[in-house]
């Protein structure tokens, strides 16, 4: 079996999620499936937002935003909220919206996961802000709680697969990260 040179631009399953922001006084979200942990002390978060967004603009005026994790019960919500500009469209009644501490991130009780973060980078593309915060508190269902952690497989989450542009659910657990390579020996 060989490989085929398909190009320079190549796309990975992404976690689906509700980016959160203030906008002239109301809340406002948009969908983002370009997330990544950046580091873990202090844990921070990069999101990818395009430029001439709403939501790029209400996160360099606030210096803050939130990334809500939704389930496959908010599918059609979330992707309305990517399709859907927060300069033409209020979305800020879409879902139910409660603030934590820093009380300037917006987040979606109906999600399972939430965090909300306050920006401490932001890396300028081309077309894109790669917006890196620090997670200043992160709020989750109990129904998706073991042991006081996230069970991924009780959340429902989704992800986003490219170039077909579909919409997935998780998969199967397959083993214990940092644990199963163990087991081999060359």
């Amino acid at each position: 079996m060989g490989k085929s040179k398909i190009g320079n631009n190549v796309f990975f399953p992404m976690p689906v999620t509700l980016v959160g922001t203030v906008s002239e006084g109301k809340a406002n979200f948009t969908t983002v499936a370009w997330v990544s942990r950046v580091n873990a002390q202090p844990p921070t978060v990069g999101i990818g937002v395009n430029k001439t967004h709403a939501t790029a603009e209400s996160i360099l005026a606030n210096k803050a935003f939130s990334v809500c994790f939704p389930n496959r019960t908010l599918l059609e919500k979330t992707d309305y909220c990517g399709i859907t500009s927060g300069k033409a469209v209020d979305k800020s009644s879409l879902f139910t919206v409660f603030y934590g501490d820093i009380g300037a991130a917006p987040m979606i009780e109906e999600c399972p996961l939430c965090m909300e973060c306050l920006l401490t980078q932001t890396v300028e593309g081309e077309s894109n802000y790669f917006f890196i915060g620090e997670i200043k508190g992160v709020y989750a269902d109990e129904a998706c709680l073991e042991d006081g952690n996230v069970a991924p497989g009780k959340t429902d989450y989704f992800i986003l697969t490219m170039p077909d542009n579909a919409y997935r659910s998780l998969g199967e657990k397959l083993g214990e990260a940092w644990k199963i390579g163990k087991k081999y020996h060359p």
